[in-house]
């Protein structure tokens, strides 16, 4: 992460700009080692994932519109195009029967025992709901990134701009792992704790009824004795 998304582009950056390199060139060439190291991790693990492929996807077009256009802060917007997409993604997949968190949580933690839990919750109306909440919050969090990335590359010079929005994603995703794995945790916890109170609640009830059903068998047995007596008291 180091040399392939922060620090050697800066550095490459910088050392390009000192050189006399244009902006544009500059900004270019040092989008190449966040590609690079893109391939090496889609060369290891033999896949490339849905933000691999977004990623991939700002930089092209980030380059494309370097070359046509010769603007630095086009160059520069190239990662709010992944960030704007995948936020867009987050909230859409709310209208379908697993939301994006959902998904990605489950490919990740596949084949793990945490993993199974989570799936298992996450079939029941507590982790449904949950998983919602956490896919709007990322999806919120991401669009907003992606603004605040436009208005960062307007306002600052290029070189500026270069390292806030480089640093940016890794804080931006930091905060919302933060947030997220206490948010899922606990909300299994309430709904764990729910579950013992409905189960709890079923066998008072349940216990309640046969001890109804029970007094009402001891006051017939009670009334047919009574009038099993009656005749030979009569006699």
């Amino acid at each position: 992460m180091l040399i392939f998304d922060i620090g050697g582009p800066l550095a490459l950056y910088w050392l390009l700009r000192a050189a006399g390199t244009s902006e544009v060139t500059a900004l270019i060439v040092s989008g190449i080692l966040p590609a690079v190291g893109m391939a090496l991790s889609i060369v290891k693990n033999r896949r490339i994932d849905a933000i691999g492929a977004l990623v991939l996807l700002g930089i092209v077009t980030g380059t494309v519109l370097g070359l046509a256009t010769h603007s630095a802060r086009l160059v520069l917007m190239e990662g709010s195009v992944p960030t704007a997409i995948f936020g867009i993604g987050c909230l859409a997949s709310l209208l379908t029967s697993k939301p994006m968190l959902q998904r990605i949580i489950e490919q990740t933690t596949a084949g793990t025992a945490n993993g199974r839990m989570l799936i298992a919750k996450a079939a029941q109306p507590a982790g449904r709901h949950t998983f919602r909440v956490v896919t709007v919050v990322w999806g919120v969090t991401f669009l907003a990134e992606a603004a605040a990335r436009i208005g960062i590359v307007e306002s600052v010079s290029a070189g500026s701009a270069l390292l806030v929005v480089k640093v940016m994603p890794y804080v931006v995703m930091f905060l919302l792992m933060r947030w997220t794995a206490p948010f899922i945790r606990r909300s299994v916890r309430r709904g764990d704790a729910q579950q013992d109170g409905t189960a709890a609640q079923d066998g008072t009830a349940a216990q309640d009824e046969i001890a109804a059903q029970d007094e009402i068998a001891a006051r017939d047995e009670a009334t047919a004795a009574e009038r099993t007596r009656e005749p030979a008291m009569i006699g």
